[in-house]
């Protein structure tokens, strides 16, 4: 009897505790959270190209292709979100790429490039890698190839190049009416105005807004058209509303870094004792004497191209980007040509640098950057400075020369006038940035109250990897600590190519 007891109460004590079992199971179901997940999502595996994998999801949101227009049609603006690694997430960080034109999708793939930082800031929030309207995903524009070759026998003029780029813009802008696109709605204004939807979409009170070059430009626009809704800012590489056209006295200030930054290395200083003579040089001698290549089309037919000095400036203001990058090919060309050595420039067009004759346009770089425009008092100051400067009116080529082709497309003064702002802000410059300078990215950001500048030494445009402090600066940034004014300093590379 005893025994029958003690079984059967064996019996109801294993109950109780499989149904407290149970009982918390359910409970610790109840407290985990589904993967939160908005409108138009679908969670992926997001891939790298060197195939590293994280769990994500792609979405997009729906907007008017240009909202000063009531009939207008709508478009998708595409993004991928990689959700917050921890639980208590702050306000959704949107990465902003550069351009215009680039894409955010595309950038969190390069795997060696910004992968590992989006993977980092996501300890803040979701971080979405955002294509802009007309980039990447969100770009269902046609290209427009014109009927407008810059290819000739004989030499041409600045004036004369920019009237062929103006022709073959007017000649795209009716081949992309006829397809039923509102080029008015390619604005950074409209562009802006997305952020505001996606905040929306994906319900949050506030963005922060991490970008580079063109999207900090979009980033300072969004500042006049929600100021109310932004957290914080990273600005690296800025581009203020005033400066898509940058200044060619700064770019001559540039090479004169260039140089103090080659006079430290001595076998440079040897092979380079005064890089704008030698620019100077090279520029006079094409101007006088340009030179034949050999090209091949994307068919295999061969003909002469003469190079001259136009090309020798757009070509340059490719390549002055980042010292770790182009630069010391740059520099290594220039020394070839001074020296009357042409196979390395033949062999730039032995990979086809400059066999496309026909001048192409995407509409979305072509019409961000017309609409953003100039004003006349900085149109006066790059006139005036390009006729002396080492890189003349090329560094941002099609611009100024294409300033107001496009009928009512430019967005006006109002919206070129610097933003006022008192949102935390984090601007990041590198000294030997050759696109964008640390002096005018200050002025870019100058009614900003809460703004603090990071100067990182020896980078260039593209600073965001080249040293991990630049990423801890950026976590203590969004993590709400003091991030003084500073420098870091990464090494300067060897700006000699050895043979």
């Amino acid at each position: 009897m005893k025994e029958f007891r003690y079984k059967h109460f064996r019996s109801y004590i294993m109950r109780v505790l499989l149904f407290l079992s149970t009982i918390m199971t359910l409970g610790t179901f109840a407290q985990e959270q589904p993967p939160l997940m908005f409108d138009n999502e679908q969670a992926i595996t997001f891939k790298t190209q060197d195939s590293q994998q994280v769990a994500a999801f792609s979405g997009f949101i729906t907007v008017p292709e240009n909202r000063n227009q009531a009939d207008s049609r709508d478009i998708r603006i595409h993004y991928v979100r990689f959700p917050a690694t921890t639980k208590t997430p702050g306000s959704p960080i949107i990465y902003l790429s550069g351009g215009p034109g680039g894409s955010g999708i595309k950038t969190a793939e390069y795997a060696n490039f910004r992968f590992p930082l989006f993977m980092a800031l996501r300890e803040f929030g979701d971080v979405i890698a955002l294509d802009q309207r007309g980039t990447g995903k969100s770009d269902a524009l046609p290209t427009c190839h014109s009927s407008i070759s810059t290819h000739s026998a004989k030499q041409q003029t600045d004036v004369e190049v920019a009237h062929l780029y103006q022709r073959a813009a007017l000649e795209c802008v009716t081949f992309w009416q006829q397809q039923g696109i509102d080029i008015k709605g390619y604005t950074t204004e409209q562009s802006a105005k997305d952020l505001n939807d996606l905040r929306r979409h994906l319900k949050a009170d506030k963005l922060t807004l991490w970008g580079i070059s063109y999207g900090t430009h979009l980033a300072l626009a969004a500042t006049k058209t929600m100021p109310n809704n932004l957290d914080k800012l990273v600005l690296a590489s800025v581009e203020g509303l005033d400066q898509t056209v940058k200044l060619p006295a700064q770019t001559d200030a540039y090479f004169a870094r260039v140089q103090k930054a080659i006079n430290t290395q001595p076998e440079s200083k040897g092979l380079y004792p005064d890089v704008a003579g030698l620019i100077r040089r090279v520029h006079k001698r094409l101007e006088t004497a340009p030179i034949t290549l050999h090209i091949s089309d994307d068919k295999g037919k061969k003909t002469d191209f003469l190079f001259q000095r136009w090309h020798m400036q757009r070509l340059a203001s490719g390549m002055i980007a980042d010292p770790h990058r182009g630069l010391k090919r740059l520099l290594a060309l220039y020394q070839a040509l001074d020296m009357e050595v042409i196979e390395p420039l033949q062999h730039i067009a032995n990979r086809g640098y400059f066999s496309e004759a026909q001048i192409n346009f995407r509409l979305m770089p072509l019409a961000m950057d017309i609409a953003s425009g100039i004003t006349q008092q900085r149109l006066e100051q790059v006139n005036h400075q390009s006729g002396s400067a080492l890189l003349g009116p090329y560094l941002n080529f099609p611009m100024p020369q294409l300033q107001g082709v496009i009928d009512r497309l430019d967005l006006g003064d109002e919206f070129r006038a610097p933003p006022v702002s008192d949102v935390p802000t984090l601007v990041l410059s590198g000294s030997l940035d050759g696109r964008t300078y640390p002096q005018s990215q200050r002025e870019a950001v100058k009614h900003f109250s809460r703004v603090t500048q990071v100067i990182i030494e020896n980078a260039g445009h593209n600073l965001f990897m080249r040293s991990p402090e630049v990423t801890q600066t950026i976590r203590r940034f969004l993590a709400g600590e003091s991030v003084n004014e500073q420098k870091i300093r990464v090494p300067l590379p060897d700006l000699l190519i050895k043979r």
